[in-house]
């Protein structure tokens, strides 16, 4: 068996660690918005955008429009947005991995038929090897949306990782909503590992295996 993690969502507290980033360019220029809130626009967009994103678009082109979208809505000046992204993307190193993230995967990784374990994510390659994730998981078993040529909620990204992956079986953990769905929809293995400020989709299917704590993981995958 083969297991994924979601990199942004499941592992990394991405919402802690880009609000910060943009906690100081918000102080630098005298923005009355918070990082957070500066944020959460850009991760609306984030996600609105990637639905429709295809090859040969990449993470970065979509992060970008994303964060342009974020900064008009805002009344922000937009120019200043792919520079921003920049700095953003900088400071992906720093973006702390949820606190019980490093003793859950071990424990997944340690049971006896579990073969791997990776990620599977809508990112750039080079932007996932800065992650503190990358060095918890297999190298050559980055699924993401580059390698893959697909982006989440999409089906393809997941019948395509499942090919990656074949002939062994392929178990995803997620925590968003849009991840979660996908993956089921896809008809993937899931397994939801509940994060702050995440949801099921209520028009969704339920998931089927659910944890609060990646602790919990290795018991619920070793059953599957």
């Amino acid at each position: 068996m083969i297991v994924t993690f979601d990199l942004f969502s499941a592992l990394t507290d991405t919402r802690s660690g880009a609000g910060r980033t943009f906690s100081g360019i918000a102080a630098e220029r005298g923005w009355s918005q918070s990082g957070t809130e500066l944020y959460d626009a850009w991760d609306d967009h984030n996600k609105a955008l990637q639905r429709d994103a295809r090859a040969p678009t990449t993470f970065r082109d979509v992060s970008r429009a994303a964060l342009v979208a974020a900064y008009a809505d805002l009344g922000l000046d937009a120019a200043l947005a792919p520079a921003d992204l920049v700095r953003l993307h900088e400071t992906v190193p720093d973006w702390p991995l949820w606190p019980d993230v490093e003793a859950g995967v071990a424990a997944v990784e340690a049971i006896g038929h579990v073969t791997a374990v990776g990620l599977l994510s809508n990112v750039d390659d080079d932007l996932a090897r800065l992650t503190r994730a990358h060095a918890l998981v297999d190298p050559d078993l980055v699924l993401s949306s580059q390698r893959l040529g697909a982006f989440k909620p999409s089906p393809e990204i997941y019948t395509r990782a499942v090919t990656a992956v074949a002939p062994e079986p392929l178990v995803h953990v997620a925590a968003s909503a849009r991840d979660v769905r996908g993956a089921l929809e896809a008809g993937i293995t899931a397994v939801r590992l509940a994060r702050p400020g995440h949801v099921v989709d209520a028009t969704g299917p339920r998931p089927p295996h659910e944890v609060q704590d990646a602790a919990d993981l290795a018991g619920v995958i070793a059953r599957l």
